[in-house]
């Protein structure tokens, strides 16, 4: 299954979980894309790892089973400024952001690296573009 086939179950998947205006969605799907303050996915995924939160996000990206993570882990991995701006963004507390994003991010930085890689960031770009349709 390619990309697009795995950014469409993302966005189905997440728009069930979470409505179709889900603020705070939209708001990490700006996160991935490679122009972003963090970097892209590579660079989130790398921010949870310099955060002591490797073995987590590893197992999000790898083709076994996705670790949990609370809400605290949320805020140790993405740093207490990014949180609380991607809360603002979303219009919702610090701590609802992190529980959400508790249950948003593993299955959905799952879906984005299908056979445990992080894809070439052309091609994520343009998945990125299709996911940014389907929550508009």
């Amino acid at each position: 299954m390619g990309l697009f086939d795995q950014l469409g179950q993302a966005a189905t998947g997440m728009l069930g979980q979470a409505g179709n205006n889900n603020p705070l969605l939209q708001a990490v799907v700006g996160l991935l894309g490679q122009n972003s303050s963090v970097g892209g996915l590579s660079g989130l995924i790398q921010g949870f790892q310099k955060n002591g939160l490797g073995d987590i996000v590893n197992s999000w990206v790898g083709t076994g089973q996705n670790l949990p993570i609370s809400a605290e882990q949320i805020q140790q991995g993405l740093g207490g400024d990014l949180l609380k701006h991607l809360a603002s963004q979303a219009g919702v507390s610090t701590e609802a952001a992190g529980g959400q994003l508790a249950s948003l991010l593993p299955g959905l930085i799952d879906k984005l690296t299908p056979g445990g890689k992080v894809p070439d960031s052309n091609l994520m770009e343009q998945g990125l573009n299709l996911l940014r349709g389907k929550l508009g």
